[in-house]
């Protein structure tokens, strides 16, 4: 039995995620639930929403996936979290996601380190410069700019 999916972020990015996940796993998407924090829901809300998603996932472990530590989805993920059957992962970002849900049918410590892995080598500074677009040379029809390198 694989491993169930909650991502529970702040809205609207717990479904922007989800549809995202459709994109590029849509078999998988079966195994996936979200809820959207709005700015109007109390601490009990979010933890019992989170809650009737474990019951509804009805997997035997599930990885919840919350978006920034110490904030209010993930302190209600943590209250939810027994270590065992339910693990937390906070940073959700798409490459973490996508890692996640191609590997689902791994055992759960296996998928936080999947987690863990697809975030952080997923993040990386690219160059700042802009890749120069050169002339392939002169043409024949480009007699001013004969200077061109070959």
């Amino acid at each position: 039995m694989s491993t169930g999916l909650i991502i529970i972020a702040h809205a609207p990015l717990a479904s922007a995620l989800k549809s995202v996940a459709a994109h590029a796993y849509p078999e998988s998407i079966g195994v996936l639930d979200v809820l959207d924090v709005t700015p109007g829901m109390t601490p009990e809300q979010i933890e019992a929403q989170a809650a009737a998603l474990l019951r509804k996932a009805g997997h035997e472990h599930v990885l919840i996936l919350a978006d920034v530590f110490g904030a209010t989805p993930c302190n209600a993920a943590q209250r939810l979290a027994d270590g065992q059957r339910i693990k937390v992962v906070a940073g959700v970002n798409v490459p973490m996601l996508w890692r996640v849900l191609c590997y689902v049918n791994e055992p759960i410590d296996a998928l936080v380190s999947r987690a863990l892995s697809g975030a952080t080598q997923g993040v990386m500074q690219l160059s700042t410069a802009r890749p120069q677009n050169q002339a392939r040379g002169a043409t024949v029809d480009d007699p001013l700019h004969h200077h061109h390198q070959q």
